[in-house]
């Protein structure tokens, strides 16, 4: 029956668009981080991401981790400020402890910008958050 089938709720696993110095470029590069607040490991990660609007869509990027360690992070992709006028989705799905999980993560249009810059739980950086 459809009412026995345990769906569990994704928690401690975060998105983060984060403003980081390029060394090589000299330059601000935002780059989105997957964030495990977990005290478990993720395995079997992956993640797409696509950018729209009502007019507008990009390409749907697909990203695979084999794992990420309890209370670490990874690096996703670097992102271009043109998308940042669009929606931003991601969707996760992984394992943990033997259950697979999944959840989408939105970041709306014009959130993503240098004055919503907050710490990074993790990581010694600021960036925006989303749980």
């Amino acid at each position: 029956m459809k009412k026995d089938i345990e769906i569990p709720k994704s928690e401690g696993v975060y998105i983060a668009i984060v403003l980081e110095y390029n060394t090589e470029f000299e330059f601000d590069d935002w780059n989105a981080y997957l964030i495990n607040d977990l005290d478990t490991d993720l395995e079997m990660v992956f993640v797409v991401t696509e950018g729209y609007d009502t007019e507008r869509r990009t390409s749907k990027m697909r990203h695979a981790m084999p794992v990420i360690p309890k209370k670490s992070y990874a690096k996703i992709e670097l992102m271009m400020e043109d998308v940042f006028a669009l929606n931003n989705k991601f969707s996760v799905s992984y394992f943990a402890e033997s259950k697979l999980y999944d959840k989408k993560y939105i970041f709306r249009k014009n959130t993503i910008n240098k004055n919503a810059l907050r710490d990074i739980p993790h990581m010694e950086l600021k960036g925006i958050l989303m749980k």
